[in-house]
Parts: structure tokens; sequence; C-alpha cells
């Protein structure tokens, strides 16, 4: 009995989230092209990855630091956590620039193709 009523609560909620990403995927026929609202925020985005960026790489030498530190103490499992940990936000970093240079191009592709006048047959 309690398997079927978590079976049968299981199911309605497939279904029911299932029609709900149908009327959502219905609605957004032209989601490959960002709204106007979406480019007009890019530069404040960018002002605050810059700003982020402009913090890690400050900290950086003092990172190092510690690490040829903890490496001439004999402690190389606390050195290979920080190195792992600066490899991963440098690799998260560039993901982030790439992402944010691809917005840039799909932001100013679609103005230069709104701007542009429509043809006439």
């Amino acid at each position: 009995m309690f398997r079927k009523i978590i079976a049968g609560t299981a199911v309605a909620g497939a279904l029911s989230l299932g029609v709900a990403g149908m009327a959502a995927t219905a609605g957004t026929a032209g989601a490959a092209t960002p709204s106007a609202s979406r480019c007009a925020k890019l530069p404040a985005l960018q002002a605050k990855v810059q700003k982020l960026e402009n913090k890690f790489n400050a900290r950086v030498p003092k990172i190092e630091a510690r690490e040829t530190k903890l490496n001439g103490e004999g402690k190389t499992k606390r050195a290979d956590a920080l190195a792992k940990r600066v490899t991963r936000i440098q690799a998260r970093e560039t993901k982030v620039n790439a992402r944010l240079a691809k917005a840039q191009a799909t932001c100013s592709a679609s103005s230069s193709s709104s701007d542009g006048t429509t043809p006439t047959s």
C-alpha cells in the first residue's frame, strides 16, 4: 500500500513537472537571442568579475608563499590542497571569462542585427 502511494506521488510529480516544462519551453521560442535587459546588465557583470579577478590575483603571491612555506615544513598535503584550490579557481575564472566573451559577442551581434533596417522587396 505504501509503495503504491509513493509510486502514485512520483508519477503525479513527473507529470506535473513535465507539463510545466512543456509550458515553459513553449513560451521561450526566441530564447536564442538575449533580451535587452540582459545585455544592459552585462557591463555591470563584467565589472564585478574584473573586481573579483583583481582580488584573486592580489592574493596569489601570498598563497604561493604559504604553499612554499608549507612544503618547507614538510606539510605537503596542505600545500597540495592550496595548489589544487588555486588551480580550481583559475579554471573557474577561465570558464567565466569564456562565458562573458560569448555573452558579449551575442549581445553585440543581436544589437547590430536589430539596429539594421529590415529588407524590403
